[in-house]
Order: structure tokens, then C-alpha cells, then sequence
């Protein structure tokens, strides 16, 4: 890869979306679903197709099993101009899939972990790390190989030269064992949703839940969904409305939008507010079309979409 810039590590697995299901499972009993879709799953995935769709040049360090799913997760990312050359494939474990049903807007998900958890700090390419600009890890409690190194992952991936970031996500387990004191002084942005800050630090206002972690941490962005998001940098707070979508289709994915978008105007430099702004409004974009990364098909698309829909630009 030439120029490179944006280093995505993280889960792989595909997603197997059901639609139009005839009732709720009930066990010793079956159901249909009238419509399915085999399309490429998880949130890091996502983040860095929609990073590469809107111009970032972007690498993915991840595992898969050696199977069909792992040659369709790498091919569409490679169709998304995400290089898979740090993709590692294993005879050991099968890859990752989630079972999505989905009702109306409301859905159930079921995952099979497999070869996400194979992913270790040896599998991350650090002889080749320093040629990137920037560093993101994505839904770090489902990762088990990396989470004991989860500190060390980011001392060194700084001691590189990098900037980085870490969305933790949900942690199914509801543990949140996760050392914010050690790793945090090492990510230059921390990207959690409401509900994860809330669930990590046991509070329920954003202002005490900013009050237990920011001591530790450099930029802390908290998305909101209708709410917008706000960053806390040094005391300093920063906020950016919404952009409504008043004919939403799903928000599969929009969270992980967000920080493509963050992430591209963090790179450039840009403003906090800035890349808040380009954050939220990638966030709306994800949106107007199904699942994770249909509306991030190419960058002359993208901004015919966002000046025709929210007026806006990247």
C-alpha cells in the first residue's frame, strides 16, 4: 500500500440478516423468515469500509478462519479498497458469523465468535505499523486474545508514531473489565456511546461519568444518537447536533460511521467541533440505506447524498 494512513484492528465475521420472520423462535418449533441476506459483519469492518469509502487509505488487521465466510469477509473488503494484506487466516477456528433477525425496528442478534478471539498482540504487523498515521481498535470485551495486552497494544502502537483510538462497544458479559487508569493515557481518542460510558464508570449523568475518566484520558467523544455528540478535551467541552434523516431506513452501523468520520478529520488535523460535525454526518448518512456500509458506496455518491439530503458537506 502507498500513503498509508488508517490501521483498523479489530473483529471480522460475516452477518446472516433474516427479514420479514414469521413470529418469534420458540425452541422444538420453526419458523421463515421470507427474506435473508449474507452480507460482511462487525463494527470494525464496518468503520473501516465507510474510513476507505470517503478517502482515507485503509489497512485491516484482523483474523478469519480458513473457510468459505473468510475468503467472502476478505474479498468485500477488498471491493471497499480496505487492504486485507495484515488479514490472518487459521485452521483452528472457524470464522466469526451473527445471526441478525430482525423485526420492524427492533432486532435479536446471536454471534459465534470463532476466530475473533484468535486475534493476539503478535498478529498485529509492527514492523510495518510506523508507515501509518493512525491506529483504531474497535469492540475490545469480545476480543479475548487481546484483551490482557490491551494497554501494551496502545504504549506501543504511540511508541510508533501513531495516533490512536478505541471504541470499546458493549460488553455482553456486562463485567466492563477494562483498566480505563492504565490504557487510557495511551488512546488520544476514546470513543464510547452513552450507554457504554454510563455502563463502564456505573454512572448515569454524562458530566459524572466524564468526571471518573478524564483525568486518564486525552479526548473522550461520547456519541449520543439524537442527541448529537460531545467531546471533552482538557476541560474544554465541545458539542455538535444531529443531522435528522426524517426517512430513516436502519441505524445498523451508524455508531461505527461515526468515527470513520471522526477519524477521517482527526488525521487532517481538523477542529474537535470538526470532526465532531463530519462524525454526526456520517453517522446520518449510514441511515438512508440498509445495514452497515450500503450507503458508503463511492465518495462522488457520498457527497451528492449528503448535500441533496442534510446540505452538508465532507
Amino acid at each position: 500500500m502507498q500513503h498509508k494512513e488508517l490501521l483498523v484492528v479489530g473483529e471480522l465475521n460475516v452477518d446472516l440478516i433474516l427479514n420479514q420472520i414469521q413470529g418469534f423462535p420458540k425452541i422444538g418449533t420453526e419458523i421463515i423468515a421470507d427474506k435473508m441476506n449474507l452480507t460482511l459483519g462487525s463494527s470494525s469492518a464496518i468503520m473501516a469500509a465507510n474510513a476507505s469509502a470517503i478517502g482515507i487509505n485503509t489497512a485491516f488487521c484482523g483474523v478469519v478462519g480458513n473457510d468459505d465466510y473468510g475468503t467472502f469477509i476478505e474479498a468485500e473488503l477488498e471491493k471497499k479498497q480496505v487492504s486485507a494484506e495484515f488479514i490472518k487466516k487459521t485452521n483452528e477456528h472457524q470464522s466469526g458469523i451473527t445471526i441478525v433477525m430482525n423485526y420492524d425496528q427492533d432486532r435479536a442478534n446471536v454471534t459465534y465468535c470463532g476466530a475473533m478471539e484468535a486475534l493476539t498482540i503478535d498478529l498485529i504487523p509492527w514492523n510495518d505499523i510506523k508507515g501509518f498515521k493512525h491506529f483504531h481498535l474497535s469492540n475490545f470485551f469480545i476480543q479475548k486474545g487481546i484483551r490482557k495486552d490491551i494497554t501494551e497494544i496502545f504504549k506501543k502502537a504511540k511508541e510508533c508514531g501513531l495516533t490512536t483510538s478505541l471504541d470499546l462497544q458493549w460488553d455482553p458479559e456486562n463485567k466492563w473489565d477494562f483498566d480505563y487508569k492504565e490504557c487510557l493515557p495511551f488512546v488520544d481518542v476514546f470513543m464510547p456511546n452513552k450507554e457504554e460510558i454510563f455502563a463502564l464508570t456505573k454512572k448515569n449523568t454524562i458530566k459524572e461519568a466524564v468526571s471518573c475518566i478524564e483525568e486518564y484520558a486525552n479526548v473522550i467523544v461520547v456519541k449520543m444518537g439524537e442527541e448529537g455528540s460531545i467531546a471533552f478535551k482538557n476541560k474544554e467541552e465541545y458539542k455538535a447536533t444531529v443531522f435528522n434523516n426524517p426517512e430513516l431506513v436502519d441505524s445498523i452501523g451508524a455508531g461505527d460511521s461515526f468515527n470513520a468520520g471522526f477519524i477521517k478529520k482527526y488525521i487532517e488535523k481538523a477542529p474537535l467541533k470538526e470532526c465532531l460535525r463530519v462524525g454526526n454526518l456520517m453517522g446520518a448518512l449510514n441511515t438512508t440505506a440498509a445495514g452497515g456500509t450500503t450507503a458508503f458506496t463511492n465518495l462522488e455518491s457520498i457527497k451528492e447524498t449528503i448535500k441533496s439530503k442534510f446540505n452538508s458537506e465532507l
